[in-house]
């Protein structure tokens, strides 16, 4: 019986963890292109995690929603509501430093006309910080991200190795 409980967890965290690294994968390239926001859309919303990384990744692609849809009364409803959830799993999850990563990406391709970019420096610094603490996967795809990022400068994106 416990064999059957271990395996069972064991799988249950497998295709949790598959989930996961198809949000992080389509997150990644949701910023190249309408068709690239639109699939990372698409799973995060198949997504049914309820974890803290899932729903930081659902609305981030609320507030990507926005670039894409083609209703223009609806972009801002978008983005008022991505951003409110997103807080509020950051505000629940201060020390995840995945969520901070995900605000970080949003707030460097936001456009300035939201005024949606106070956490920038704030970010950046506890991800720098907190890198080493990473485990091997995330240490990747943060440095990924800080290899395009309009934050980072060439120093930092250096440093994390």
């Amino acid at each position: 019986m416990k064999f059957l409980l271990s395996f069972i967890t064991v799988l249950f965290l497998f295709f949790q963890s598959g989930d996961l690294d198809a949000l992080r994968n389509a997150y990644s390239k949701a910023n190249s292109s309408n068709e690239g926001a639109k699939n990372f859309i698409e799973l995060a919303d198949k997504s049914s995690s309820s974890d803290a990384l899932t729903k930081g990744y659902k609305a981030a692609a609320e507030i990507l929603e926005a670039k894409v849809t083609t209703e223009k009364n609806k972009r801002k409803s978008f983005v008022k509501s991505g951003v409110t959830e997103l807080e509020s799993v950051i505000k629940s999850n201060p020390n995840n430093v995945e969520l901070r990563l995900i605000r970080m990406s949003v707030q460097e391709n936001i456009p300035k006309i939201v005024g949606y970019s106070k956490n920038l420096k704030e970010d950046k610094a506890y991800i720098l910080s907190n890198y080493s603490k990473q485990n091997t996967a995330l240490k990747t795809y943060i440095k990924k991200f800080a290899m395009q990022s309009k934050t980072m400068t060439a120093t930092e994106k250096n440093s994390l190795k």
